[in-house]
């Protein structure tokens, strides 16, 4: 069976047809032009705004002209990660899907379902003859993921919906009602490379690859290693002892991804080989089993001989960077006070780029309490400012405050009871949704988020869950039959 043959068929159709579109954050063009000519093939109006988002409008059904008119929001992007082994090109390949038991997943890849689902459901909508609803906007942000691009170039006046459904939640059955801030920490730095004295060293690359990952907002509370802070451990050891010297890194490839993979190119003196080898060893060892509960002795670990590069990383410079990732934090630094299973304050060690005189380091820092947020930000730009690199904060969004109030929420939540029998989880979380930003422009708007389940998005191992779509996509439907008149 293909995934365009499940229940309920008009979701998942579109969701196929979005897989066979590449549509990483960054090229998101061709997919763009793909909505605006469906939504007009089924009788809705579309349109590219100035920042590269597409609208929808689809009039009332008869009976329903008289409600307010909803926004059903997503974003058209996704996140391009693949395993080491994978040739697939996200800017030109489709994406290859397969059914296991209850879950649509990928070979090898992100599967896009975060936030492919979401517009997959709004398209839906769109096409859906037997829907009953009052005037209906549909909002696809460009760019979500590495920066919420679309959201923050959205303009007042674009939209006129007083409801805001965003598309974009991934545990079906919970209703979200606020998210964390967050802020691109980058640090950079430019130094004059070294010239290698080739004689009596040997080169060697140092691969890391295995690791989880995961996304950096939702799962960064289960303790998943990252590899740029465990490559930084390694090369403290060796390049600290003088067993191996640095001359390129590099690690991750997201901000908004826990980093899985890495690797380092290094330098030894021949005499050292083997003392190098047994430290790669031993820290393999160490990684495994100090992460056996979440990565379940899969890290792996490995040195091979490379070509001998022409230059390397000057000694204070690379004491400097490997010092200054060793003592950055990443991970959870709080949870909320009054809400403990929820990570108030985190950040992801996302990016490292060392080669041919530069150095990066991308860091994103989040926080659903805006002073933390700076203090955390702060304490990064101390941190890698005393390893001489320059700090940025670029990209920076606060977070969507909770409305325990809200209309819309009581209403969704009564009719998820009406519908199921049980009462929906209304929660805030710690990954970033673009419903803070939007509510710049659009002060007055009620806002919440739901989706179907969705797990280990931002890595090769995401997965759809089946079942959950269809209950999505009813829910939906109810809700729009449910909202308020004007």
């Amino acid at each position: 069976m293909e995934i365009y043959e499940l229940e309920p068929q008009c979701v998942w159709r579109n969701f196929h047809a979005l897989t066979q579109i590449p549509r990483p954050s960054g090229y998101t063009e061709q997919v763009a032009n793909y909505l605006v000519d469906f939504a007009q093939k089924n009788g809705a109006e579309a349109f590219i705004d100035d920042a590269g988002n597409v609208v929808m409008r689809k009039a009332a059904t008869p009976g329903y002209e008289n409600r307010e008119t909803a926004v059903l929001q997503a974003h058209m992007d996704m996140v391009p990660q693949k395993v080491k082994e994978s040739t697939h090109n996200f800017e030109t390949d489709p994406i290859e899907t397969y059914i296991d038991g209850e879950w649509v997943r990928a070979r090898g890849t992100t599967l896009g379902s975060d936030n492919g689902m979401g517009v997959a459901a709004a398209m839906a909508v769109i096409e859906d003859k037997q829907a009953q609803h009052g005037p209906i906007e549909v909002l696809i942000t460009k760019d979500e993921e590495t920066g919420m691009y679309g959201a923050f170039g959205l303009k007042a006046g674009v939209l006129n919906g007083k409801y805001l459904l965003n598309l974009d939640s991934e545990t079906e059955g919970e209703i979200t009602i606020g998210c964390a801030g967050g802020m691109d920490v980058v640090c950079s730095m430019e130094y004059q490379p070294l010239n290698i004295e080739p004689e009596s060293m040997e080169a060697f690359r140092i691969a890391m690859k295995g690791l989880r990952g995961g996304h950096s907002g939702l799962e960064i509370n289960e303790g998943r290693a990252n590899a740029n802070k465990l490559m930084a451990r390694l090369l403290f050891a060796a390049v600290g002892t003088e067993c191996a010297w640095l001359c390129s890194w590099h690690g991750g490839n997201m901000r908004n991804a826990i980093p899985r993979e890495g690797e380092a190119v290094v330098v030894v003196p021949t005499a050292r080989v083997e003392e190098l080898k047994e430290l790669v060893a031993k820290c393999r060892e160490v990684f495994n089993k100090e992460f056996e509960a979440v990565e379940n002795g899969n890290i792996e670990l490995t040195i091979e001989p490379c070509e001998m590069p022409k230059t390397a990383v000057p000694a204070e410079i690379q004491k400097n960077l490997i010092n200054a990732v060793m003592a950055a934090h990443d991970g959870v630094l709080r949870y909320i006070p009054t809400i403990p299973h929820i990570v108030e304050t985190s950040s992801n060690l996302a990016i490292v780029r060392v080669e041919d005189g530069k150095a990066e380091i991308a860091i994103l820092a989040r926080s659903s309490a805006d002073s933390m947020k700076q203090w955390l930000c702060n304490s990064l730009l101390a941190c890698f400012s005393m390893a001489g690199m320059k700090v940025q904060f670029e990209g920076g969004y606060s977070g969507w405050q909770p409305n325990t109030k809200s209309p819309l929420v009581a209403a969704m939540a009564d009719v998820y009871e009406r519908m199921y029998g049980k009462k929906p989880t209304v929660e805030v979380c710690h990954a970033g949704l673009e419903c803070g930003i939007i509510g710049v422009n659009y002060p007055d708007m009620d806002m919440a988020s739901f989706g179907p389940t969705l797990r280990s998005p931002h890595t090769p191992d995401e997965r759809c869950h089946i079942p959950t779509v269809g209950r999505f996509y009813d829910y939906l439907l109810e809700i729009l039959k449910n909202i308020p008149e004007k």
